[in-house]
């Protein structure tokens, strides 16, 4: 599948339309049903051992426990919503071909949000909004906005924080950078594990994941749309691509800046403190459908094919880690997927799973992070040779 020029997919009956995904028998897709059968049997078989309500017995907040936050940064300041069970729908060349739990349900995604982040990145390079995803964020801050004033943070640009290797420094929603500072995070994440805060080096030195960072990268696109990002979100993205109304994008209680004289919440890009983006299985499968397709909706242009071919294009600091997207180059990320493969994962755990080359898209939600791998491999071989 190329991302330039008409799309090989550009039919109409190869996209979903407001009523939901057509289904296909996997035979026709070249699919081996009772593989496909393991694949999601195996799926329900390991559901995520997080709790239904996403508090432990203990009282502790699942996305604060994980990171192992110490006070008083362990608490949320988002919504927290109950998860629910085990869910995931596989599509292959735009036809649904097997589902499990409720693909209906908008849940929380933790950092599947993130690369909603980058797509969103994308339409603002396309309206021009971005220049270049190498200048300076500093350049389109106003003048209010000290978050890009101070000497290190001032050459930092998209790029880097898209990349996570900023090393941006400070303090947003109460929150210190510091908190997520020397961190293991994420697959593929070698780093040490924290020992204490770290001094931050030069921007553009060093992967990190960090979500003090990344919500910083959403409050800057959102003075740089000047509206708030669920809205842009909404028209540029989910709504041409036929998504339900059921989704939301929530920030945090203190998360509220004034723009043009409005009260804007800017969201997060994860649930680590609660709120995040609440979406279905359903509807995530679009956008990865979106991605597989190069940013084109049936012959309709949403996210340019630059950009997306971009998404997945690994970083120098961490060659498994895109734009906000997650790779399978090299060593592989997950050893069963081809390395054509990009992935939004969020934590509990959370993956849409794209291959251009396969025109395959999988969501899958709360299973066990140790069984992803398990997972895909059961997916793979169901694809007939």
């Amino acid at each position: 599948m190329k991302s330039g020029g008409r799309l090989r997919n550009s039919r109409d009956d190869l996209f979903p339309d407001q009523r939901g995904w057509q289904w296909a028998d996997p035979t026709q897709l070249r699919l081996d049903p009772a593989a496909l059968d393991a694949a999601v049997a195996f799926a329900v078989a390991n559901d995520s051992d997080w709790p239904q309500s996403l508090f432990l017995p203990d009282g502790r907040y699942v996305g604060n426990a994980y990171a192992a936050d110490a006070p008083p940064h362990d608490c949320p300041i988002g919504i927290v919503r109950p998860r629910g069970p085990a869910a995931g729908l596989v599509v292959r060349s735009g036809r649904a071909v097997a589902s499990w739990g409720d693909i209906d349900r908008p849940d929380t995604s933790f950092s599947v949000a993130k690369s909603y982040l980058a797509l969103l990145l994308g339409v603002a390079l396309d309206d021009g909004l971005i220049r270049a995803v190498d200048d300076p964020v500093r350049r389109y801050m106003p003048a209010d906005d000290d978050g890009f004033t101070d000497p290190h943070n001032a050459g930092i640009t998209w790029r880097q924080l898209l990349r996570q290797t900023s090393e941006w420094q400070g303090t947003l929603w109460g929150i210190p950078d510091s908190v997520d500072r020397n961190r293991r995070w994420g697959p593929g994440d070698e780093q040490p594990a924290s020992d204490g805060e770290r001094a931050a080096e030069a921007p553009g030195s060093r992967w990190e994941y960090n979500d003090v960072r990344v919500n910083r990268l959403a409050l800057a696109l959102l003075r740089v749309f000047r509206k708030p990002l669920p809205d842009v979100l909404h028209d540029r993205i989910m709504d041409p691509i036929g998504a339900s109304s059921t989704w939301r994008w929530e920030g945090y209680r203190n998360s509220i800046v004034e723009i043009d004289g409005t009260g804007m919440v800017s969201v997060c890009g994860g649930s680590h403190w609660g709120g995040g983006l609440f979406m279905s299985t359903s509807d995530h499968a679009r956008t990865g459908w979106l991605v597989a397709n190069g940013g084109a909706w049936r012959d309709h242009r949403i996210v340019s094919a630059d950009w997306i071919d971009a998404l997945g294009e690994p970083g120098e600091a961490h060659p498994q880690y895109g734009h906000l997207w997650w790779t399978n180059r090299g060593s592989g990320l997950f050893p069963f997927a081809p390395e054509s493969s990009i992935f939004a994962l969020g934590g509990g755990n959370h993956l849409i799973w794209v291959d251009r080359e396969l025109e395959l898209v999988v969501v899958s939600r709360w299973i066990r992070a140790e069984q992803c791998d398990g997972l895909i491999e059961r997916i793979v071989a169901s694809i007939a040779a």
